[in-house]
């Protein structure tokens, strides 16, 4: 596995595949700069060697079409301020314009290109278009881990044109190392607290982590399809009945593998789907018709500290209440203080996937715990043991 740390850039030009895709407000700034503070140590690794940054990204779902909204001229200027460097832009990606904008780039500078999928030949992974890319850098760096699970044209097909000379950015090397931390070489006990409202977006992801945790949290909208199938009364929860034979098999497979799945005893009850809803504590298979169960209850989360607190390796994926409504999101918040205290305490945290990632920077978490994924879709499908497009194409030489 090469990373930069392979390569000498000096009067180098690094093509790099970034995962620019960032929030714009209505006037067309950038809300929330982390994609770009995340890919900025790999851009300053290449410029201090003495070589020339080459910046390629897609924003939005433009389809193939032009769309001036979703150009990446409008975060340059960002771009720019969270480098430290005036980053220069071309109106296109391939062809005689973008290549005599590198012509043109001294040692040192950043080029942005515009935007990748305003050609559909990226999305399709077209080869041609790939080698076009390619004309536009000497290596090539994959520093995008939230497309890494895409086999387009510039995350994926491109690096056949460098053998060689291909490398995983720093970000890229982090996120292949935590994931890797949780799934093979974490210290024991590890633990995964799986979250969110669906079993069946998260069997593949648990069937997958059974043979790799010892310990497994189900929370969130999932608990009810588990308390239903062991015969409990789930009131008008969220309950997926198609699914409470799996619920049943997952149990099963996970005593015969000697893991211990902790489900929630006692849930905050809500006669309505709303944070102004009246309220109970009731045990999770227990929940009276009319109501439904919204957040883990006080006992539920003496239990999830407990088990947190013990572990050495954990993966948090979802959250186990409505946090985005005030009054339930209690659990999940507890849910970080006790993976912050454990990471206090030696423990390597890992948090991944989009909702829970959302909770862990509206609550203040994020500095908290040892690692935050940057990549929803290809976090999920490294835990459901995938091999991911982009990363493959840099191993294989």
């Amino acid at each position: 596995m090469k990373t930069l740390e392979d390569f000498n850039f000096e009067n180098k030009k690094a093509l790099i595949r970034v995962d620019f895709n960032v929030p714009l407000d209505g006037d067309f700034n950038v809300t929330d700069t982390n994609r770009i503070e995340a890919a900025k140590p790999t851009i300053i690794k290449v410029l201090e060697d003495g070589g020339s940054a080459v910046l390629m990204s897609h924003l939005g779902r433009p389809k193939g079409e032009i769309n001036p909204d979703l150009s990446l001229a409008h975060i340059c200027k960002t771009v720019s301020e969270v480098l430290g460097v005036q980053v220069k832009f071309v109106s296109d990606c391939t062809g005689a314009e973008a290549e005599a904008a590198v012509e043109k780039m001294a040692m040192g500078e950043v080029l942005l290109l515009e935007n990748l999928r305003f050609h559909s030949e990226e999305t399709s992974g077209d080869k041609n278009f790939a080698e076009e890319l390619s004309k536009l850098g000497d290596i090539y760096v994959n520093d995008a881990f939230g497309t890494a699970h895409r086999a387009h044209a510039s995350t994926t097909v491109v690096a056949q044109f460098f053998p060689g000379n291909k490398c995983f950015g720093y970000l890229l090397a982090k996120e292949i190392d935590a994931i890797e931390k949780v799934m093979q070489t974490g210290e024991k006990p590890v633990l995964a607290i799986l979250g969110g409202a669906k079993v069946s977006s998260k069997i593949t992801i648990i069937e997958n982590i059974l043979d790799k945790v010892d310990h497994l949290i189900i929370g969130g909208g999932m608990t009810y399809t588990f308390v239903k199938a062991k015969g409990g009364k789930v009131g008008d929860s969220i309950c997926e009945d198609d699914k409470m034979d799996l619920a049943l098999e997952i149990l099963k497979k996970a005593d015969d593998k000697g893991v211990t799945v902790h489900i929630p005893v006692d849930v905050i009850a809500a006669d309505d789907f709303s944070n102004d809803a009246q309220t109970q504590i009731t045990g999770s298979d227990a929940i009276p018709e009319g109501w439904q169960g919204l957040d883990a209850g006080p006992e539920t989360l003496e239990n999830f500290k407990s088990v947190i607190l013990q572990c050495k390796t954990i993966l948090w994926n979802g959250p186990v209440g409505v946090f985005e409504m005030e009054n339930f999101a209690k659990g999940t918040i507890a849910v970080g203080d006790a993976i912050d205290e454990a990471t206090q305490n030696g423990a390597f945290s890992l948090v991944g996937g989009g909702d829970s990632v959302a909770a862990v920077k509206q609550f203040g978490f994020e500095n908290k715990v040892s690692y935050v994924s940057t990549g929803g879709g290809a976090m999920l499908e490294s835990l459901e043991g995938k091999t991911l497009p982009g990363i493959a194409a840099i191993i294989d030489g």
